[in-house]
């Protein structure tokens, strides 16, 4: 497979999966990150849902350069 394909997909699959346990952790915690109108709600669960994007990015990169080295 292409690097750079292999590198986007991985990237691509860590974001989503991230941002995905983020939002459901947002969801639980009384954060709705798609609620209408920017209250403290909406906001605090758009900043989680981004923490939880950027760490299953640093992670799927994390685990691409430890295949890489074997």
């Amino acid at each position: 497979m292409n690097p750079l394909l292999l590198e986007g997909l991985t990237d691509a699959i860590g974001f989503l999966a991230g941002m995905l346990l983020a939002w459901g952790l947002a969801r639980l915690l009384g954060l709705d990150p798609l609620v209408a109108g920017y209250g403290g709600s909406a906001i605090g669960g758009i900043v989680l849902a981004g923490l939880g994007g950027g760490a299953g990015l640093h992670l799927a990169r994390r685990w691409r350069a430890s295949r890489k080295q074997k």
